[in-house]
């Protein structure tokens, strides 16, 4: 079937504004969007710019807007846009470096900023034990792999720079349920502030997006849960 990519192109170091160009590209519907931009690349415009590296939904690098949604190009197939046409965008909120590739440094501060690894204490001479409980508590938060979707479609992160965002609080609720991270009261303590996890509104676009089908919106929901039954009702 011949479908047509309608890209979005700008390079800032030579073009004065964004525009949109149109791709006709040869797919079948199990093909991905991904698989479509490779063809237009490889074999039309070697120009275009986009991210991509295992193209198996693991590393996050393909994150993209397809046709109003934030999705992984990779995981996004033909048949599933349901049209001839499939707009391609780079992720919203973001500063384009070029093309369909944003700056994604602001992000990741925000994800270092909940330090993304365990406070464990001294090393035990045998390996640390989780229960299947303990375990069962940071839910699906370890699927997170990072790629922005969320944070992109948060109506929130649009209108507020400073909100930490879904991603880096996902980050943050893995360790505050890990039973195994022996700094909870400080995480917890560093989250509970206007632009933390105060700033979400429950849109649950955040939920909607993910490509690995986390419910981000209500673990948001429960570190604020946890906030309240540990540190106390945030001050208005």
């Amino acid at each position: 079937m011949k479908i047509i990519l309608r890209v979005f192109r700008f390079d800032p170091s030579v073009d004065e504004a964004p525009y949109y160009r149109n791709y006709s590209v040869q797919a079948e519907p199990y093909e991905r969007v991904l698989d479509c931009l490779n063809r237009i690349k490889w074999e039309q415009d070697g120009t275009l710019a986009y991210r991509m590296s295992c193209a198996h939904g693991v590393c996050g690098s393909d994150a993209m807007k397809i046709n109003g949604r934030c999705a992984l190009a990779c995981q996004k197939l033909v048949r599933d846009c349901e049209a001839d046409l499939i707009l391609v965008e780079p992720l919203p909120s973001f500063t384009v470096l070029k093309d369909l590739i944003v700056d994604l440094n602001p992000f990741f501060d925000k994800v270092n900023f909940v330090h993304p690894f365990l406070y464990a204490g001294t090393p035990p001479e045998k390996e640390r034990l989780q229960s299947p409980e303990e375990r069962k508590k940071m839910g699906e938060s370890i699927r997170c792999i990072l790629c922005a979707c969320c944070t992109a479609a948060c109506p929130v992160v649009n209108e507020n720079e400073n909100f930490l965002g879904p991603a880096p609080l996902v980050q943050a609720f893995r360790r505050i349920f890990d039973s195994r991270d022996t700094q909870k009261i400080e995480r917890l303590d560093q989250l509970d502030v206007e632009d933390g996890v105060w700033a979400c509104l429950n849109h649950y676009e955040c939920t909607r997006v993910c490509p690995k089908e986390i419910p981000v919106t209500k673990y948001i929901n429960t570190i604020k849960r946890e906030i309240k039954k540990i540190l106390g009702p945030s001050p208005e």
